[in-house]
């Protein structure tokens, strides 16, 4: 994983700072997710599996 990760507020969290939110970085290659309470776990889905959760979440 590269070091100098840029991570940037989902766009669905709120405003405050201190907020719990998703926090994504975007490489070249891969997307990384993670929770802002929890920053040590990433998550790096494969293209085809991050579509298909997408999908089902907005489906909701």
């Amino acid at each position: 994983m590269p070091e100098a990760l840029r991570w940037q507020k989902s766009s669905y969290s709120g405003g405050d700072a201190d907020t719990n939110c998703l926090e994504i970085a975007a490489t070249p290659t891969t997307l990384h997710l993670r929770e802002s309470d929890e920053p040590a776990t990433l998550l790096t889905p494969a293209p085809t599996a991050l579509n298909t959760m997408l999908t089902a979440l907005k489906g909701r």
